[in-house]
């Protein structure tokens, strides 16, 4: 996966734990990468390189099983909190994935890296990060139906005296606007200035987002910005500083982006967007599905991860970079000889990081180790972190081991599934493939088998039986995504540690 990596270093429990949560949705900026500010007459727009999209639909995506959801790493798309997946655009493509049977692998935007090229190149299969549907855009992507609409409001910062609330005012004070050159606020304010109204914009990198431009807002270092009054709203409550001002647009609609070919993944995300946003007569408020309104809720309003999530001391006391035991399982893999951050995504996966969990087979603690597996024979010692680590990090060196002459990809699928099925299962698996001339040392040819021990006419003759083959694919396809992500996450935090600042909830900027 092209996404660069993730987590690393531990920074020990200072306020770093709250970069966890923010590098915020535009990653990291790279001082090489800012160029000062884009030129004022500068024609560079969105900057897309690839635009002519490959052929991949959902046809394509249901074959592969994994759905790929491109966006930026912030409190309203994409963010991790205590090790667990969150937001708001993530829960809901995340919701998608799961009524087509899908897993969902998130491409985090990287620097120097540009979503519509992600897309059409293939490296994702849908934008979700809170886009307005522009014309400019529509040149290089199409548009879903929508699923929210939002205001575009001034923010400006609380040095500003006596804030104008009106947009002719703000040009009349000559109050410089600072914006992304390919963001939708920009050409709005182009269309203010077509109008007549001669305001004074200032464009920073296409690196920054909304939420970081409203953070260097609310520490002074710019007097105003614009952003989606739901963002606004939900920055509110954790940034000081910010002073609301005037509406310069009205019921913009948010959508999701995908290739202009993928017309069948279009017809199922519309299908499902119907489903929770649909618009109500002329002066009535959209209708929303039950599950719609609880995001919405839950990040623009309310909801006690979120709020941990902006506490700096919050994140301090309990948080790592990817999860509040960063320390203990790089300690424990790394003495194994083993890939921390894949360890961390089985924690993730097996349990969201809850070191209490029991599962209905019998498996306790953080890394679900099975007690009949195990080496501690008191059960009761499993529930404690450490030793769960131990003995989770040991069961998945030994099926390494096992699959050692295997190259990494390889090794590591099987080992993942082995972890999961049991080698019972697996062996299964790998002698039906020779059955079917297919090479056993190929996880492709072993995934299929395994789902066909789902059928009566495969798993007759199978050594162990029945096997919930499904299960077994998505674990591993999710575990594997999960850790490019957690790689990605990781680069960020590495290029931004040197910066100075403490950025939106922990990004330093």
């Amino acid at each position: 996966m092209q996404n660069k990596a993730l987590v690393s270093s531990r920074i020990r429990n200072t306020i770093l734990g709250a970069l966890s949560v923010l590098f915020i949705s535009t990653g990291c900026i790279n001082t090489d990468d800012i160029n000062q500010f884009v030129n004022e007459n500068s024609q560079e727009g969105l900057n897309v390189t690839v635009t002519e999209p490959i052929d991949r639909d959902y046809p394509d995506i249901k074959q592969d099983g994994t759905i790929k959801m491109i966006t930026r790493y912030s409190s309203n798309t994409y963010f991790l909190h205590q090790g667990i997946e969150w937001g708001f655009e993530y829960e809901l493509v995340r919701k998608f994935a799961q009524e087509h049977d899908l897993a969902l692998e998130v491409v985090v935007v990287g620097p120097n890296e540009n979503p519509y090229d992600l897309l059409n190149s293939g490296m994702g299969d849908l934008i979700a990060a809170n886009y307005t549907i522009t014309q400019e855009r529509e040149q290089y992507v199409k548009f879903t139906r929508p699923y929210n609409l939002v205001d575009q409001v001034l923010v400006f910062s609380d040095e500003v005296e006596d804030p104008p609330q009106t947009i002719e005012k703000v040009a009349e004070h000559e109050i410089p606007i600072t914006v992304r050159r390919n963001s939708s606020y920009y050409y709005r304010l182009q269309n203010l200035r077509d109008q007549g109204i001669n305001l004074v914009t200032h464009q920073v990198p296409n690196t920054k987002d909304t939420e970081s431009l409203l953070f260097e807002i609310s520490n002074n270092k710019h007097p105003a910005t614009v952003a989606d009054d739901n963002i606004f709203s939900a920055s509110n409550r954790y940034m000081q500083g910010l002073v609301k001002g005037p509406t310069i647009a009205k019921n913009d609609t948010i959508a999701w982006a995908i290739r202009k070919n993928a017309s069948d993944l279009e017809t199922e995300l519309n299908r499902f967007l119907y489903k929770h946003f649909r618009f109500g007569k002329a002066g009535e408020e959209p209708k929303r599905s039950t599950f719609l309104n609880v995001l919405r809720k839950r990040y623009f309003e309310s909801g006690q991860q979120i709020a941990e999530y902006y506490d700096p001391e919050m994140s301090s006391r309990k948080s790592g970079i990817i999860s509040p035991y960063d320390d203990l399982i790089k300690e424990v893999a790394d003495s194994a000889g083993v890939d921390w951050l894949l360890v961390a995504s089985i924690a993730a996966q097996e349990t969201k990081f809850n070191p209490n969990s029991k599962s209905w087979a019998g498996a306790v603690g953080l890394m679900q180790v099975m007690p009949r597996f195990s080496e501690v024979s008191n059960e009761e010692k499993l529930y404690d972190v450490e030793t769960n680590v131990r003995e989770g990090v040991r069961i998945i060196k030994e099926h390494l081991d096992h699959y050692s002459y295997m190259d990494s990809t390889n090794k590591w699928s099987f080992a993942l599934a082995t972890y999961n099925a049991g080698p019972g299962h697996i062996a299964d698996a790998r002698r039906l493939a020779i059955d079917q001339n297919k090479n056993p040392n190929e996880w492709e040819n072993v995934e299929d088998a395994l789902l066909k021990l789902m059928h009566r006419k495969y798993y007759k003759d199978a050594r162990y039986g029945f096997t919930r083959g499904i299960e077994t694919v998505r674990y591993v396809k999710e575990i594997k995504n999960r850790y490019n992500t957690y790689k990605s996450i990781l680069t960020m935090s590495q290029d931004n540690k040197e910066d100075t600042g403490l950025g939106v909830m922990g990004l330093f900027n």
